[in-house]
């Protein structure tokens, strides 16, 4: 686990070098200086409301499992969730189960199942967005995705296809599995190990299928819309905070959005490097410099990024509180 952190902590730092190389960081800091800094807290009212609509529709989910978490307690675990999210990518899933299980007495692989359904419906929210995107902005959005993932991703490729320590390395990964696959074929699995394991795919299951169960569809349906809207309003609010940006209209919001979703969906943490180069591209097809792309990526990440810790370290602290209280 600890080399994976520092391996992943790694890539997001050389995606971070990648998108700033040959900017000066002192101008983009005087840049971000003399933002309009009334916008930037107004851009995180919607991403703030966000986070409640977040925990709202995870409480929609969870009630077909014959269990009403209070809405405080599941946004404390959102927002610790979020937190955990800059330490290690994905660890706030399983961190924001854990809290409520803690919390609310609710058993940890339905709330997993939950989870994966709402990371589902996250995923086809975005994918939804990149489409409407693309019929709106089709030279535009083709371009980004030419020049910004599949023409580096095609040159990688070439490289590493022609590399003679991949090709050994590719061989030798398959031996390994090979014999990794016939080892646990032959392990035999004691009753105890075969009743937990059966017991966590019986939750899993039972907390995706809450989805079928919902007893308010309709409110569900609202929620997952609500919740990327804020974060296009927000996107949308910032674009009044710097000079370069403040002509940028609706659909450079959408498209940013989108961009700015697949960098946050990349395994690093809170999205660091490939957000700012996502971002900062994105700008650049709409005619702003680099320079002044990366400063308002940077600006936008950062203030977000702030509030995540601030939302993150007060629920930590008041569900502390809260359980000295009970035990008190």
């Amino acid at each position: 686990m600890g080399f994976k952190f520092i391996f992943l902590l790694a890539v997001a730092l050389g995606l971070l070098v990648f998108a700033f190389r040959g900017i000066s960081t002192r101008k983009i800091m005087q840049e971000m200086l003399q933002a309009n800094m009334f916008w930037v807290v107004a851009s995180l009212i919607p991403s703030a409301l966000a986070l409640i609509s977040r925990a709202y529709r995870w409480n929609l989910l969870i009630e077909p499992l014959g269990y009403n978490p209070k809405l405080k307690n599941t946004f404390y675990a959102v927002s610790i969730g979020y937190f955990a999210n800059l330490a290690f990518p994905r660890l706030g899933e399983v961190t924001r189960c854990g809290v409520l299980n803690k919390a609310e007495s609710i058993p940890f692989n339905m709330l997993l199942g939950t989870v994966i359904v709402e990371r589902a419906i996250d995923v086809i929210t975005l994918l939804v967005c990149l489409i409407l995107t693309g019929i709106i902005e089709f030279n535009r959005l083709g371009n980004f995705l030419m020049q910004t993932i599949i023409n580096p991703i095609i040159e990688k490729l070439k490289q590493f296809a022609t590399s003679p320590i991949v090709i050994i390395g590719v061989i030798l990964i398959l031996i390994a599995g090979f014999f990794v696959v016939r080892y646990f074929r032959n392990k035999s699995i004691n009753q105890n190990e075969e009743s937990r394991i059966v017991h966590l795919l019986r939750g899993l299951v039972s907390g995706v299928k809450s989805i079928a169960n919902l007893k308010r569809p309709w409110l569900f349906v609202f929620h997952s819309v609500l919740i990327w809207f804020l974060y296009f309003l927000s996107m949308y609010l910032c674009f009044s905070s710097m000079p370069s940006t403040t002509g940028l209209g609706l659909t450079a919001a959408l498209f940013l959005l989108v961009a700015g979703g697949l960098g946050m969906s990349a395994p690093v943490q809170g999205g660091i490097g490939a957000y700012h180069l996502l971002v900062s591209q994105g700008l650049m097809l709409y005619g702003l410099s680099k320079q002044d792309g990366l400063a308002f990526a940077t600006l936008v990440h950062s203030s977000q990024l702030l509030m995540i810790v601030l939302f993150g370290s007060a629920s930590i602290l008041l569900l502390f509180q809260g359980n000295k209280n009970k035990i008190k």
